[in-house]
C-alpha cells in the first residue's frame, strides 16, 4: 500500500470518500441498467413488431414510439437531468443525489438502447420469422422463442455498449450533484486540483468497464451458433 500512496498521494486521505463515492456509482448502475434493460428491451422489441410487415404491425404506436424515442435521445444529457428534476421529485421523492439519478439515468439509457435492440432485432433472418407463423406459432411464442432466443449474441453485445454509455453518464450525473466517481473526480481532481485522484477515478472506471466487457465477452462465446 505505501507504494500506492506514493504513486497518489491523496488516496490514503480520501480512501474512504473514493470508496463510498464507488459504491454510489455501482448503485446506480445496477438499479438504473436494471430497469433499463428491461424496459429497453421491451420498446425495442415492440418498434420491431409494430413497424411495416411487423408480426403485430400496427402504424399508430409504431410511430409514436419512434418519434418519442427520436426527440429523447436528441436531448443532450445533462440537459435531460435538469429537466427531468420535477419528475425525479414526483416519483422518487427527491431530485438530487444517487436515488434522484434514477429517472434521468433511466430516461438516458432507454432510448438508446432500444434502438440497439431495435437493430439486433431487425438483423435477424426474415425466414425464421416466416417458418414460425407457417407453423402456427403465436406472437409471443415467436417474440420468446424466435427474436429474443435467436439474438442473446446480439442482445449481449448492445449491453455492454449500453453499460459503458451508462457509466459515462453515471459521471455526467455527478456534475449536479448525483454523486458518484464523477462527482468524486470534479470535487477532487478539478476544483481542487488533485491530479493524482483523477488518475485513480479514471482506472477504477477503466476497470468496471473491463469487467463488463469481459462477462459480455463470454456470455457471447457461449451462446453463438
Amino acid at each position: 500500500m505505501s507504494i500506492l500512496y506514493t504513486i497518489a498521494p491523496n488516496l490514503e486521505r480520501l480512501g474512504g470518500e473514493l470508496l463510498k463515492c464507488l459504491g454510489q456509482t455501482l448503485k446506480m448502475l445496477f438499479v438504473s441498467g436494471t430497469i433499463s434493460f428491461f424496459l429497453g428491451l421491451f420498446f425495442g422489441v415492440l418498434l420491431i413488431v409494430t413497424r411495416k410487415g411487423g408480426i403485430l404491425q400496427n402504424v399508430v404506436i409504431y410511430n409514436v414510439l419512434d418519434k418519442a424515442i427520436d426527440v429523447i435521445r436528441s436531448i443532450p444529457f445533462i440537459i435531460l437531468m435538469v429537466l427531468l428534476i420535477p419528475v425525479s421529485r414526483a416519483i422518487v421523492g427527491t431530485g438530487s443525489g444517487v436515488t434522484g439519478s434514477y429517472v434521468a439515468l433511466i430516461a438516458g439509457t432507454v432510448p438508446f438502447f432500444s434502438r440497439q435492440i431495435e437493430s439486433v432485432l431487425a438483423d435477424l433472418d426474415g425466414g425464421l420469422i416466416e417458418a414460425s407463423e407457417a407453423m402456427g406459432f403465436g406472437p409471443a411464442a415467436i417474440i420468446f422463442g424466435v427474436y429474443l432466443k435467436e439474438s442473446v449474441p446480439g442482445i449481449t453485445r448492445v449491453t455492454m455498449i449500453t453499460f459503458v454509455s451508462l457509466i459515462g453518464i453515471t459521471a455526467m450525473a455527478g456534475a449536479i450533484g448525483a454523486g458518484g466517481l464523477g462527482d468524486f473526480a470534479i470535487r477532487y481532481g478539478y476544483q481542487m486540483g488533485y491530479t493524482d485522484m483523477s488518475w485513480v477515478t479514471v482506472i477504477i472506471i477503466l476497470i468496471i468497464i473491463s469487467i463488463i466487457q469481459f462477462v459480455g465477452n463470454v456470455i457471447i462465446r457461449k451462446t453463438t451458433h
